[in-house]
């Protein structure tokens, strides 16, 4: 709609009127035609700079975004010998909390949609496994090791929505994939060192978080609400834990407890990142900047932990950034040509 206030219009008008020398008739229509163009240029202007404002808003969500689930990996690290279960379990206390009041305020209510129960219930058996993955990479791999491996989700994803939604991808995209796998292995180094089995469960972490998010995609298509498919999977990853915080659990330290505290807080710090990120743009236009994520968790890992990656696994960090650029650029494209 037009931003212009009705005053705004007739100055503009009677400036165009008065500068006419032809007929009363004339120089109605030519000032009319005018003041119409005038405002239309001033409006687009308007617009864009909107555009470009919200652009950048969702640009700072989504690096905060980023920045919070760097420090939950690090704080999850920094919680030390406890069992991922444990980890998992008060992260996602925070997470349930958080859905809850979000649930309360929109007024939404617990209950899914109809016939939605199936597919939430493949979403937080997906994602619970997902992380139980990624906290296990966690521990036992470079903090920026794990943090891409966990990012090969979207690559995943373009494979669970063939499957799950019949969305078929182009030659590129599925080269894309193959190109990332591939990638993945200079991070994963295939053999028989001790890292590289952490590493599969990493990349399998991304695996089940790709899975997840497709299935996200499917229940937003069926009308439920992101803040209910958020307290389900979170509820749903929480009570799994129970059985093992009843039958191992470790005495914690009032710094191992407030770390997995800092480590919630820290999850939601991201997942209100990623909500409002895409709330001012679409994704085609901001996700390439999750990937600075790899760079804060790269930083924190150095500082914290005196981590150094490898020259293979900056390879693989660079490979596996370029293809996501790449297939940005791709889809954008696609999206203007209308495709």
């Amino acid at each position: 709609m037009w931003t212009l206030n009705v005053n705004t219009f007739f100055q503009i008008f009677l400036k165009n009127f008065k500068t006419r020398k032809t007929d009363d008739f004339s120089a109605t229509r030519n000032s009319l035609c005018v003041t119409i163009e005038a405002v239309r240029k001033l409006t687009t202007k308007r617009r864009k700079t909107s555009v470009l404002s919200k652009k950048s808003k969702a640009i700072g969500f989504i690096i905060m975004s980023a920045f919070g689930f760097a420090m939950m990996a690090a704080f999850i690290r920094l919680a030390g010998d406890l069992p991922f279960t444990q980890k998992t379990f008060f992260r996602n206390l925070v997470a349930v909390a958080v859905a809850a009041v979000v649930l309360c305020r929109e007024k939404v209510g617990f209950k899914w949609e109809k016939g939605n129960l199936p597919l939430l219930i493949i979403r937080a058996t997906c994602g619970t496994l997902g992380i139980f993955c990624n906290y296990y990479a966690i521990d036992h791999l470079v903090l920026a090791d794990a943090n891409i491996l966990n990012k090969m989700s979207p690559f995943f994803a373009i494979i669970f929505s063939l499957i799950l939604l019949k969305e078929r991808a182009s030659v590129f995209q599925y080269a894309a994939v193959l190109a990332a796998f591939g990638s993945s292995m200079l991070i994963i180094k295939p053999g028989f060192s001790s890292a590289t089995f952490p590493a599969i469960i990493g990349l399998l972490g991304g695996m089940g978080a790709g899975a997840a998010y497709t299935c996200v995609r499917a229940l937003s298509r069926k009308g439920e609400k992101s803040a209910r498919i958020v307290f389900f999977f979170s509820m749903f990853s929480t009570l799994v834990c129970v059985p093992f915080m009843i039958t191992d659990y470790h005495p914690m330290t009032w710094g191992q407890f407030f770390c997995l505290i800092g480590a919630g807080a820290s999850a939601a710090l991201g997942q209100f990142g990623v909500t409002l990120a895409y709330a001012n743009a679409p994704a085609k236009e901001i996700s390439v900047f999750d990937y600075t994520q790899v760079i804060f968790s790269a930083v924190l890992g150095f500082f914290l932990f005196g981590q150094l990656p490898d020259g293979w696994s900056v390879l693989g960090y660079l490979l596996i950034c370029g293809i996501s650029v790449a297939v940005f650029f791709y889809n954008r494209n696609l999206e203007r040509k209308g495709q």
